[in-house]
């Protein structure tokens, strides 16, 4: 093989300490990232040549380069496609507005490296760094990391791209008829759903009208014109108001970003107190699978050459008619416990605790776990669950014998680590 010094730099998990692209990190009672987890980071799908995750974001990239361009000559939007996803947990979550002890901080959700660092749970976790660095006009693309159930659409690494834009008073007003009047800010406004209270009316809903304007453009360049698109109003923490916009595909709509005006506070902190911004992101897997229709969100992580040559277009622009892989045959199996007594002062037992030991040893021959039953014994108050987990490759049949010696482990290490009692 190669010689050592080439290959990427490795993830290990030490006894004290956790080593992620060559840098080290001390464990402490927070550490809850796994080999597991740590194996795939630095694989960097999203830029690898031809990989779907690529193809997707070199278009949205394309687009962005061709319809948005300065008085220059040079493109307006700057990309970001490799940034390293260890994060402080202030990138993560205080630069973002997001208050402590917000849910989304909880360590059943994340991947934490210790208390202070993180794997990046949203590409957002970098917004403040770049407007601090002086962008006003920006893309990125990145891995994320959440730990969450185990289904079709979910994985515990998946892809983000991100846009931020913001504008000066110039730029904002200076297409509008006697604009140099108009002002983005106004003094002792009050928040409404519409707006913040620092905002003007006016200033919002042309931010606003840019923002859907751009993103209608991007959607419809990427799938045709006679996609059905529909906007909702929604909540995150760093944009008001905000939104989501879903699309219509195989009957169902499905949501693919969430976007909004950014949160002035945000700005302020990171130097561009002048200015008015709007965010967006998207998920790139999740724009893959409409667009491909591609059924398993595994796929993008398989080796199976059935799957890539697919992808192996001459311009980006092609379209792709995806061959689904023949489906294998599932396997079913249950498996049910009692949950331990939950302590004073410790996070007890969570869901996202079994997904994560179920895909530590299952790996890539687990399509979907599914609560079926959670009951509490009248007499003992002692609490049950049942677990389904379907068992189905996408590469090849599985065999009864090695799915009963995959779930024994299961079973096994659940009492082990987990510290629940079976019932099998």
């Amino acid at each position: 093989g190669q010689s050592a010094w080439i290959s990427e730099p490795h993830s290990v998990i030490g006894q004290n300490s956790v080593e992620v692209l060559g840098q080290s990190y001390p464990r402490d009672d927070f550490t809850n990232v796994t080999p597991k987890i740590l194996a795939m980071v630095g694989r960097n799908l999203h830029n690898q040549s031809h990989h779907p995750l690529w193809l997707i974001k070199e278009r949205i990239k394309a687009h962005f380069y061709s319809a948005y361009i300065r008085r220059s000559g040079t493109p307006l939007f700057s990309v970001y496609d490799n940034l390293n996803p260890v994060v402080t947990v202030e990138q993560n979550f205080d630069s973002l507005l997001i208050p402590p002890g917000h849910p989304s901080r909880k360590r059943g959700d994340n991947y934490y490296l210790n208390r202070t660092m993180m794997l990046r749970a949203h590409t957002s976790a970098h917004q403040s760094e770049l407007v601090k660095s002086g962008l006003d006009a920006f893309l990125l693309a990145g891995d994320v990391y959440r730990r969450d159930e185990i289904d079709t659409s979910h994985y515990p690494v998946f892809h983000q791209m991100e846009g931020v834009r913001l504008f000066s008073n110039h730029e904002l007003f200076s297409k509008v008829q006697n604009g140099e009047e108009l002002s983005l800010f106004e003094c002792g406004g009050q928040r409404t759903p519409q707006k913040q209270e620092t905002h003007t009316l006016e200033a919002v809903k042309l931010v606003e009208f840019d923002l859907k304007d751009t993103l209608t453009r991007l959607i419809t360049h990427l799938f045709g014109e006679d996609l059905e698109i529909r906007w909702s109003d929604c909540y995150f923490p760093f944009t008001h108001p905000s939104f989501e916009m879903e699309v219509r595909f195989q009957g169902n709509w499905m949501e693919v970003l969430g976007c909004g005006v950014m949160e002035q506070e945000l700005l302020n902190s990171a130097g561009a107190g002048n200015k008015l911004g709007w965010a967006f992101g998207l998920g790139l897997e999740r724009l893959a699978m409409v667009l491909y229709s591609i059924p398993d969100i595994r796929l993008f992580w398989s080796q199976d050459e059935r799957f890539f040559k697919q992808f192996r277009v001459q311009d980006i622009h092609q379209p792709i008619c995806f061959q689904p892989l023949s489906k294998f045959p599932p396997l079913h199996n249950d498996i049910s416990f009692w949950l331990p007594e939950s302590r004073e002062g410790q996070e007890s037992f969570t869901e996202n605790d079994f997904y994560e030991l179920v895909r530590s040893i299952g790996g890539e021959m687990v399509e979907k776990v599914s609560l079926v039953d959670d009951f509490i014994h009248p007499k003992t108050r002692r609490r049950s669950q049942c677990y389904c987990i379907i068992y189905r490759h996408m590469e090849r049949t599985l065999t009864q014998q090695e799915v009963r010696f995959i779930h024994k482990q299961i079973e096994r290490a659940a009492e082990t680590e987990l510290g629940v009692q079976g019932r099998y």
